[in-house]
């Protein structure tokens, strides 16, 4: 099976509330056999800019979308929206 990537682009609007999601999230991320690739400051040439942008791989599609159910994840999305805001997709690497 090919790899899956989470690519996120997320501008954080409340730092502090920010926190409980960093203490959260990487529990889920270790479960699911996650990896990031890529995080932070990036230069938007085209469409809508954001503060951050964050690539992350998993093994396979069905590890990506078991993280992003998992309960733990679920508690992270929850402190996350209280302090972000976010578009997040999912994508199957290329064999």
């Amino acid at each position: 099976m090919p790899k899956a990537y989470w690519i996120a682009n997320v501008t954080v609007t409340d730092p502090d509330a920010y926190k409980g999601y960093q203490t959260i999230a990487p529990a889920a991320f270790a479960q699911f056999g996650a990896r990031f690739l890529a995080r932070g400051d990036a230069e938007t040439l085209e469409g809508n800019a954001w503060e951050r942008r964050v690539i992350i791989e998993f093994p396979d599609m069905d590890a990506a979308r078991a993280c992003y159910a998992s309960e733990t994840y679920r508690t992270a999305r929850a402190e996350r929206a209280k302090a972000c805001t976010a578009d997040i997709a999912l994508i199957e690497a290329l064999d």
